[in-house]
């Protein structure tokens, strides 16, 4: 059976990437070379409404679902890596975090300012020392009074240097291990908070990749998300569904990939013909597009998954894991369509194969997705 859009839904892609094409392809490559964070981009995506699209209405979001979610990440993704990771950071990650563990309250006087564009979001997780092992983090958490005090460092924060507000996960029951982790809301501003550095970075740099220290930042409990010790149950689903995001930027990154490569192909010649009608670039750019479907379909798969109210954990790996490694693949092979000309910055494809790479570690490692898989298959990993 062939998944097709609703007409609304084709509308949505449409729009998004007419955005993209107009908003966010012209200074895509600028952005990357001088690692320049797309604030101008994240603005313009706020007026439109699409950095707060999955959040209910109530608080300021357009209550769309994880399939028009994904519709739009595969079609920044396609405009601008850097734009997508930023959304990805602050609308699947910081956003989707106070949506599923915030109280009423919380998600009233919060969301409504990420949702609009006013602040933008931050998640921390992972440590110098726990990556993967996410449970294996040393950023503490001791309840003083009414408060907290939070000291602690973060690594690999998306958007931390530019954010607002970090969620941030924190031990507050060390001998529970992962049973022991609470998340908090700390808005940067606060005494304490300082993002020291951001990372140099092989691909996506417009995106900020930052390094935050915690010096006994204190926040009301009224900061907390979810209960005590709750925290790391709660980011489990924050990841299933940012790896469907990631999956479909994924997706876009390889789209964009696509594009350039029909288009180099038809217009460069070699040994008297275009590049197109050689056989072995046909072959290859046919490869390309069958390997982008088929992680279409599978990061819609886990999107609709989501949004009829069945598991999806692992469509969400499956989704996350194919697209991911999918996009490593194609963008190489538009480098090697490009020759030369693939390895040199005057044109795009090394840039989307830069791009590519991160999707394979961020929201956990394809190693990490593998496990997930297999667990839900019930065999012991």
């Amino acid at each position: 059976m062939r998944f097709k859009l609703t007409d609304e839904q084709q509308l949505l892609k449409q729009t998004v990437r007419e955005f993209a094409d107009r908003q966010l392809k012209p200074s895509a490559q600028k952005t990357d070379m001088e690692s320049r964070f797309p604030l101008e981009n994240f603005k313009e995506a706020a007026k439109l409404g699409i950095v707060g699209a999955p959040l209910p209405t109530e608080y300021g979001g357009q209550g769309m679902g994880a399939l028009e979610w994904a519709v739009i990440m595969e079609e920044l993704a396609r405009g601008c890596g850097s734009t997508a990771l930023t959304l990805a950071g602050h609308t699947s990650l910081c956003c989707g975090h106070i949506n599923i563990a915030g109280s009423e309250e919380q998600k009233k006087r919060w969301l409504p300012k990420f949702a609009s564009g006013e602040w933008i979001g931050g998640w921390a997780l992972t440590e110098a020392g726990s990556g993967s092992d996410a449970a294996g983090l040393k950023t503490r958490a001791v309840k003083e009074g009414d408060e907290w005090a939070l000291t602690g460092s973060k690594m690999f924060c998306t958007n931390g240097s530019k954010a607002q507000g970090v969620v941030i996960l924190a031990c507050t029951s060390a001998e529970k291990g992962s049973h022991g982790i609470t998340a908090f809301l700390v808005e940067t501003s606060a005494k304490g908070f300082h993002a020291t550095k951001d990372e140099h970075k092989m691909g996506l740099r417009g995106s900020a990749t930052s390094e935050l220290v915690l010096d006994n930042v204190k926040v009301g409990d009224d900061h907390r998300l979810g209960e005590v010790d709750r925290g790391f149950a709660d980011t489990l689903k924050v990841l299933d569904n940012g790896r469907i995001g990631i999956g479909a930027m994924a997706v876009g990154l390889s789209q964009a990939a696509l594009e350039d490569s029909i288009a180099y192909a038809k217009q460069r010649q070699t040994f008297g013909k275009r590049l197109a009608d050689h056989q072995a670039i046909q072959f290859m750019i046919a490869d390309m597009t069958m390997e982008i479907e088929a992680a279409r379909l599978l990061v819609y798969n886990a999107a609709l998954a989501k949004d009829k109210g069945r598991p999806y954990r692992k469509e969400a790996s499956m989704a996350k894991l194919y697209a991911s490694e999918m996009s490593s693949r194609v963008t190489n092979k538009a480098v090697q369509i490009f020759g030369g000309y693939g390895y040199v910055t005057e044109y795009n494809v090394e840039r989307y194969l830069r791009d590519a790479k991160l999707t394979e570690i961020g929201e956990g490692t394809s190693e990490i997705q593998r496990i997930v898989i297999a667990r839900s298959l019930g065999l012991d990993t």
